[in-house]
C-alpha cells in the first residue's frame, strides 16, 4: 500500500487543482471501466485491491442523487422516516454501513449518556439512524462488511449498529475524528472498538475504585460536620476525580514517568491534598482551626496551598508536585508547563517521557479564560512544549450560578477550545467510575505514545453551592432538585458491586468506618507515601524553610563572574557567520564587558539571566 500511495503522491497529474477532473473520470470508471483510457483503468484497478479496502468502491452518483431528491422533498433533518420494506442492492447497503461507521465516530458523542443528572434530551441526529440512508427494518438483518470498525468483520447491519451505539453512545463520548494524523485516530479506534468502550476490570481494581470513592466522599462529609459553614470548595458530586488521578499516577509510574506537576484551582483541592498526595489530615485540621497561620509564609488560604510528595508505583517512586494556586482561574497553567519544561531540561528529558504535566480545570473556566488557549497554543512548539499535557475537566455543569450552556459559551462542549491543537477529547459520566478509569488509562497511554495534549471531561455535578456558604436553590432550583435526589456516586457504585457479588454486604460500611477512624486520628490516608526517598534531581529547600518572605536576599554577583559570563555571551562560535547588524551589537557588548562602554539595559538584562 505504501508503494502505491507513494506513486500516487509522486504523480504531478494528481495535483489538487485536477481533483474535479479525476473525480469525474473515476465516476465513469465505476459505472463502466471500459469507458476510460487503459492507463487510467489500470491505475483505478490498483486502487480497488489495496490492502485494507473492505470492498470494491461503488458509483457515488446514485447515492448523491438520492440525497438531492430527499433534500428537495424536505426529508433531510428531523427524525428518520419509517420506510417501506423494499429491498436495496448489496452495494447501497454496504455504502450505508460504512457511512454509519463514520457518522457514529464523528457524532456519536452527542448521544452519549454522559450527564449523571440526565437534564438534556437527546438531540435529533438523523445520520445516526438507519432510516436516514433509506434502509428499512428488514434491511437491518442483511449481512454487510463492517469496514474499518475494529472487532467486527462480516455481520448483520443490526449488529453493526448496536456495536456502534455500545461504543460511542453509552457513558463515554469520544471526540477524535478531527485529528489529522490517521495513525492517532486508528490507535484510538483499536483501543475502544473491540471492547465497545467497556472493558472488564478485575475484582481487586473494582474494590480499589470503591475505596478511593469512599475516601473522596467521606473527607468532604467529615469536614462538613466538623467545620460547619467554613469554605472548602467541596468536591461532592465529582468524587470520581480522586480515583482518576490515583490511576493516572500509578499508570504513569508504570510507564516510566518519574515526576508529575499538577495545577488546579480551588474545587476539590483539599481532597486531592489528603487523598492523592498524602497530606496529613491533622495538618489540614490545624489550618481549618487557624492554628498554623504563623507558619504559612504566603498568608494564603488553605484551598490555595501547594504540596509535594513521593508516591510508590509499580515502576518506582513518582515525585508529585501540586502547584500553589493563585485566585485567578487558569493562570497557573503556564506556570505548571514552565515548571515541567525546566524539570525536563534538568533531566535531559527531550521527549517528555519522564516528567509530565497534569492540569485540572473547571468547565466554565476552561471555556472562558484566554490563558487556556494561549497555553494550548504553546503546547506543540519547540521552545515551550512539554511532550503533552493531560487535562482533566471537573465539569460540574455550572459556573458559579450559571448552568445553561447557552449563557456561558458559543460551543457545544466546554472542551472545544482543545480542538485547536487536535487533542482528543473524552467525555465521561462521573457516575460511572469504571468508565472514568478506562478513559484515564486511555488518555495516559495516548499522551505517552504521541506526546500530545489529551482531555478528560468528567461530567458530574456540584452538590453544594459555589462555596459552602452559598444556597444554590435560589439561583438554580430545578437543577438542585435533581441533585437533592441523587444518592451519590459511591452509593451507586457500591450497589453495583454488591449486585455483581464483588463485595460482601457489610464492606461498604466497613470502608467508611475505617476511613473516618483514620481521620479522627489525623493519620495519613494515602499508602505508601515515601518519606525517606530522595531523588538526585530533588531541590533542597531546607535553607529557605526558616526564612520570612520579607527577609532581604543577597543578589550580588562577583565582578569576576560577571566578566566571565560577559565573555561567554559575546563569543561567536567558530565557523559561525554572524549577520552584520547582530555583529555590531555583539562587538559593542564586548566593549561593555571590557569597561570601554557603559553597560546598557539589554546587556544588563542578559547578564542577569546568565547569572541565574
Amino acid at each position: 500500500m505504501a508503494t502505491v500511495m507513494r506513486q500516487f503522491l509522486d504523480n504531478s497529474y494528481l495535483y489538487g487543482a485536477n481533483a474535479s477532473f479525476i473525480e469525474d473520470l473515476y465516476e465513469k470508471y465505476l459505472v463502466n471501466p471500459q469507458s476510460v483510457a487503459e492507463a487510467w483503468r489500470e491505475y483505478f484497478d490498483r486502487i480497488q485491491v489495496l490492502p485494507g479496502n473492505a470492498a470494491k468502491d461503488v458509483a457515488h452518483a446514485p447515492v448523491v442523487e438520492s440525497f438531492v431528491q430527499r433534500a428537495k422533498a424536505g426529508q433531510l433533518g428531523g427524525q428518520a422516516r419509517t420506510l417501506p420494506a423494499e429491498p436495496v442492492t448489496p452495494e447501497r447497503l454496504q455504502v450505508a454501513a460504512l457511512l454509519l461507521v463514520t457518522a457514529y465516530r464523528i457524532a456519536g458523542s452527542r448521544w452519549a449518556t454522559v450527564d449523571p443528572l440526565k437534564r438534556m434530551p437527546r438531540p435529533g441526529i438523523p445520520e445516526l439512524e438507519a432510516g436516514f440512508y433509506d434502509l428499512s427494518e428488514a434491511d437491518l438483518d442483511q449481512t454487510v462488511n463492517a469496514g474499518s470498525f475494529v472487532g467486527l468483520d462480516r455481520t448483520s447491519l443490526r449488529n453493526l449498529l448496536q456495536a456502534l451505539r455500545d461504543t460511542y453512545c453509552r457513558n463515554i463520548g469520544f471526540e477524535y475524528m478531527f485529528i489529522s494524523e490517521r495513525a492517532q485516530r486508528q490507535w484510538i479506534q483499536e483501543r475502544i472498538e473491540p471492547v465497545r468502550a467497556t472493558p472488564e476490570f478485575p475484582p481487586e481494581q473494582k474494590k480499589r475504585l470503591l475505596q478511593k470513592l469512599t475516601e473522596a466522599e467521606q473527607l468532604e462529609r467529615y469536614l462538613h460536620t466538623r467545620y460547619v459553614g467554613q469554605k472548602r470548595f467541596s468536591l461532592e458530586g465529582g468524587e470520581s476525580l480522586i480515583p482518576s488521578i490515583d490511576e493516572l499516577i500509578q499508570r504513569a509510574g508504570g510507564n516510566g514517568v518519574q515526576e508529575m506537576v499538577i495545577g488546579m484551582a480551588h474545587r476539590g483541592r483539599l481532597n486531592v491534598l489528603v487523598n492523592v498526595l498524602g497530606k496529613m489530615p491533622k495538618d489540614l485540621f490545624l489550618e481549618f482551626e487557624g492554628r498554623q497561620a504563623s507558619e504559612l509564609p504566603s498568608g494564603d488560604v488553605k484551598y490555595h496551598n501547594g504540596f509535594s510528595s513521593d508516591i510508590s508505583t509499580s515502576g518506582g517512586p513518582v515525585h508529585i508536585s501540586l502547584a500553589f494556586n493563585p485566585s485567578h482561574l487558569e493562570i497557573v497553567d503556564p506556570v505548571v508547563e514552565g515548571s515541567v519544561r525546566a524539570r525536563q531540561r534538568r533531566r535531559d528529558d527531550k521527549t517528555g517521557d519522564q516528567v509530565m504535566p497534569v492540569l485540572l480545570h473547571g468547565d466554565a473556566a476552561f471555556a472562558a479564560q484566554g490563558v487556556v488557549m494561549e497555553t494550548l497554543n504553546l503546547s506543540g512548539t519547540r521552545g515551550f512544549g512539554t511532550g503533552g499535557t493531560v487535562h482533566i475537566i471537573i465539569n460540574n455543569q455550572i459556573g458559579f450560578t450559571t448552568s445553561d450552556p447557552r449563557d456561558t459559551r458559543s460551543t457545544i462542549y466546554c472542551t472545544d477550545v482543545a480542538k485547536m491543537v487536535e487533542a482528543p477529547i473524552f467525555h465521561v459520566n462521573g457516575d460511572d467510575p469504571e468508565a472514568v478509569l478506562f478513559i484515564t488509562q486511555l488518555a495516559l497511554d495516548f499522551r505517552q505514545k504521541f506526546h500530545k495534549d489529551v482531555v478528560i471531561d468528567i461530567v458530574c455535578f456540584r452538590k453544594l453551592g459555589h462555596n459552602e456558604q452559598d444556597e444554590p436553590l435560589i439561583t438554580q432550583p430545578l437543577m438542585y432538585k435533581k441533585i437533592a435526589q441523587h444518592p451519590g456516586t459511591r452509593k451507586l457504585y457500591a450497589d453495583k458491586l454488591l449486585a455483581q457479588g464483588v463485595i460482601a454486604p457489610e464492606e461498604p460500611e466497613a470502608l467508611i468506618k475505617q476511613y473516618r477512624a483514620m481521620l479522627d486520628a489525623g493519620q495519613q490516608t494515602v499508602s505508601p507515601v515515601l518519606s525517606n526517598f530522595k531523588s538526585k534531581f530533588a531541590v533542597d529547600w531546607a535553607p529557605f524553610l526558616n526564612s520570612k518572605w520579607t527577609d532581604a536576599a543577597d543578589t550580588q554577583v562577583p565582578l569576576a563572574e560577571l566578566q566571565r559570563l560577559a565573555e561567554r555571551l559575546t563569543t561567536v562560535p567558530e565557523g559561525f557567520k554572524v549577520h552584520p547588524t547582530v555583529l555590531r551589537v555583539i562587538e559593542s557588548r564586548k566593549q561593555m564587558a571590557e569597561g570601554k562602554l557603559p553597560v546598557d539595559w539589554g546587556m544588563a538584562e542578559t547578564l542577569a539571566y546568565a547569572s541565574l
